[in-house]
């Protein structure tokens, strides 16, 4: 068995505008720390995965972004997505490559915009994760909750199984404040952060019971991988499905073969800007700055100054004011989820210059 670290950066988020834009989504933001978050997420597997194997899955207009983020990661190792057909997809994709050169690759799937607190701890809870997907189970990180969270999906975990693992009995859809906080009291449900381990030739198996189409296109792939006619045209062919529905449900209704490793490893989506003082420090008001900022007499603000001129607020509070250098965002903290809105709105305005 062989760690092969599988980073999908194939996202196009709009909640970090004026940050993100099309050809720079959040992957591709130093958000947190001075390093971007897919340099960030690179860093935190590469004791287990070298350059060698380590893979990443991204679109046409993200790759010379990708290679300036990582840049001692070979271009062979940079798997271009011929269109977006979601993740079951783009996994069966890097499933393939890593097969061609290793028969016994298991697979750790990332996503490359996320942040974890406790990166020793996350990688010991991968190599769990690894001996329980050693036989021939496919695995999931179960994430810790550590509050009523209504914006998430639940895995409910059951009997026990060798390495720490447990059985996922159900996988639970986004639950109302009521059932979240009921399920925050309860040890068997966890978070279903996205992070997947898993054998390269079971996930393959699995894809081929439930997702027959994607399985024909990957072999079609496989069979001439060098091809990018064929290899076009193969990816074109398979439709589009997340590996949560399409593999992972569907096979813990068909086999049962489905495990989490339940991991306290401070986890975060870094979903908008209002979850940015969870992950970032603060000064003694509970601000998170960046930039040329100043936050007078202010609490609980998101300051950001990408630009080249300072940003000051005074008296604010619960406001995140975003600078890019060529526009600005001022939206209340509660409001952050809907900054998607501003960039429906500049589309519609044809205004594809800001976006």
């Amino acid at each position: 068995m062989t760690l092969h670290a599988v980073i999908l950066a194939g996202g196009s988020g709009t909640r970090f505008w004026p940050l993100s834009r099309a050809r720079r989504p959040k992957q591709f933001l130093a958000l947190v720390t001075g390093r971007t978050l897919i340099a960030e997420t690179r860093a935190r597997v590469q004791p287990l995965c070298p350059p060698s194997r380590t893979w990443v899955v991204c679109g046409p207009d993200h790759a010379a972004s990708v290679h300036e983020a990582l840049p001692d990661l070979p271009a062979a190792q940079v798997l271009i997505e011929p269109g977006a057909r979601n993740t079951a997809p783009a996994i069966g994709l890097a499933a393939v490559h890593a097969l061609r050169v290793d028969p016994d690759a298991t697979l750790l799937v990332l996503p490359s915009d996320h942040h974890i607190a406790k990166p020793d701890e996350f990688r010991a809870r991968l190599n769990d994760a690894a001996r329980t997907a050693a036989a021939g189970m496919l695995v999931t990180l179960g994430i810790k909750p550590t509050r009523p969270e209504t914006g998430y999906g639940y895995l409910r975990r059951g009997a026990p199984l060798p390495d720490g693992a447990y059985q996922v009995d159900a996988f639970v859809e986004k639950p109302d404040a009521e059932t979240a906080a009921r399920y925050l009291q309860d040890s068997a449900y966890s978070w279903n952060a996205g992070i997947f381990v898993f054998r390269a030739d079971v996930y393959l198996e699995a894809v081929a019971r439930h997702l027959p189409a994607v399985r024909e296109a990957l072999a079609r792939l496989a069979a001439a991988p060098d091809d990018a006619n064929t290899v076009r045209e193969a990816f074109l062919r398979s439709p589009s499905i997340s590996i949560d529905y399409g593999v992972m449900e569907a096979e813990a209704r068909a086999t049962r073969k489905i495990a989490l490793v339940p991991a306290d490893i401070g986890w975060s989506d870094v979903g908008s800007f209002a979850a940015l003082p969870e992950v970032k420090a603060l000064d003694d008001r509970g601000n998170a700055l960046a930039g040329d900022a100043l936050a007078i007499d202010c609490d609980d603000c998101v300051v950001l100054a990408e630009g080249d001129r300072l940003v000051a607020a005074v008296g604010l509070r619960g406001f995140c004011v975003i600078d890019s250098g060529d526009a600005l965002l001022v939206v209340p903290k509660d409001r952050a989820q809907d900054v998607r809105m501003i960039v429906d709105k500049l589309k519609s305005l044809g205004r594809t210059d800001k976006i």
